[in-house]
């Protein structure tokens, strides 16, 4: 049996960043915002597709694949910009785009239209993430990294509860169109805020001694990237696992409406309900478990993601088959906190796995895979499947699609995270 490989904090006695919770809360409204304005589609799918008669299949590529074009082919410049020059800068006009391209999809006319304001979104998204990733990289020590993303993760539980409960009470009292352009509003000022008052912090600041600090060019980038198959392996497992994620995000309100009949504004504060039961404990439990276990095994910090992953399918299932909103809404919070406690673990490994001059781009570059498989593949697949099982389950064929999916997913993500973890076996990850 191989000995457990115990790790202790190896940070250089760096003076600690005086005002990173500040950072953290700040960039973590910024992921909040990112969220919800992605993620108001999913309340908003049924009167869109009563007005435009849209299928699921063209639902499914409106949310994934138009706003994953985009996504995934900004955020390389924008990665490559956030390691040489100021993050801050780039946060703040990113959620400033993405906030004008949302309330834009209000004044949609058919699917070309709204395809196109969201793939808008996707670019000021796009430029979003990677620079705020490495921004708390360079907040908080490498011991407590884990801990800083659970919370930095909240943003994501957040933002879904926010664009569904928010999403879905405008739509009931003022119409879908402005539901778009009152999500988008906040984003302006928050921009503003994040200009105004976010410090760049010194890069580097708790890299391991030798550590390359300064930005190489792309080639010499991508080919210290394609040689660490400890941050590739996080990468394909993070890709796979998410599409149980955005399939609970963007398709289970859909699956309560269908299902039980609730009128939209009631399943936009449920469901937000379930969200915000499952979401706060669950990151934050993860990064506390990925640090405590991981100094007892760092391999933990690949074993646990694919574990919880795979731990969140039953009470999917379970909550998929419920006879009544109720019992529906506590298995399905269940699932969600068992899924996201994963989160954690991934995003602090991937910024453990690589070098500071080149975690940008390392995050632009897992958020491709994520985005493009997880997104773009996983929310079409479903629609598709859905569709194509509707003559013979009906109503429940949504239901049933997602299901399909989300298993396989966990369990293919199950097996890339255990051979992640041999592959780090006396890794200093």
């Amino acid at each position: 049996m191989p000995v457990p490989i115990t790790e202790t904090s190896s940070s250089p006695a760096a003076e600690v960043s005086p005002d990173r919770w500040y950072v953290l809360g700040l960039l973590t409204l910024v992921s909040l915002m990112s969220v919800a304005d992605r993620l108001v589609f999913s309340i908003l799918l049924e009167p869109i597709k009563a007005e435009f008669s849209f299928s699921d299949t063209e639902l499914g590529l409106l949310g994934g694949l138009a706003f994953t074009l985009t996504y995934v082919l900004a955020g390389f410049p924008a990665a490559r910009l956030a390691d040489r020059s100021r993050r801050t800068t780039i946060v703040a006009a990113a959620i400033a785009f993405w906030s004008l391209m949302t309330a834009l999809c209000g004044a949609a006319t058919g699917f070309w239209s709204l395809f196109l304001a969201r793939t808008g979104v996707g670019i000021g998204e796009g430029c979003s993430g990677p620079a705020s990733q490495s921004l708390l990289a360079d907040c908080f020590r490498r011991d407590e990294l884990a801990r800083a993303m659970g919370y930095f993760a909240l943003g994501s539980t957040l933002g879904t509860v926010t664009g569904l409960v928010a999403g879905g009470l405008l739509a009931q009292a003022f119409g879908w169109r402005m539901a778009f352009v009152l999500m988008g509003l906040p984003g302006l000022l928050i921009g503003l805020l994040v200009a105004l008052t976010l410090n760049e912090p010194p890069r580097g600041r708790y890299a391991l001694p030798g550590a390359v600090i300064a930005q190489r060019p792309v080639r010499a980038t991508l080919a210290s990237l394609l040689g660490n198959r400890v941050f590739l392996g996080l990468v394909a497992g993070f890709a796979v696992q998410i599409m149980v994620g955005y399939a609970m995000a963007f398709w289970m309100a859909p699956v309560m409406l269908r299902r039980f009949g609730i009128p939209v504004g009631e399943v936009a504060f449920l469901l937000g309900l379930a969200f915000l039961a499952g979401g706060l404990p669950g990151p934050i439990a993860g990064g506390y478990a990925t640090d405590w276990l991981a100094r007892r095994d760092t391999r933990w910090r690949f074993w646990y993601p694919g574990l919880v992953t795979a731990g969140s399918i039953l009470p999917l299932l379970l909550a998929l088959r419920a006879p009544s909103p109720l019992s529906f809404l506590a298995l399905f919070a269940l699932a969600y906190a068992i899924f996201v406690s994963s989160q954690a673990a991934i995003l602090s490994g991937i910024q453990r796995a690589v070098e500071p001059g080149e975690r940008g781009f390392a995050v632009a570059f897992a958020l491709f895979f994520n985005n493009l498989l997880g997104q773009a593949v996983g929310l079409g697949l479903i629609g598709w499947l859905s569709d194509r099982l509707a003559p013979t389950h009906g109503a429940g064929s949504l239901g049933l699609a997602m299901l399909t999916v989300c298993a396989v997913a966990a369990l293919v993500a199950l097996l890339i995270f255990a051979s992640t973890a041999r592959i780090a076996e006396g890794r200093p990850v």
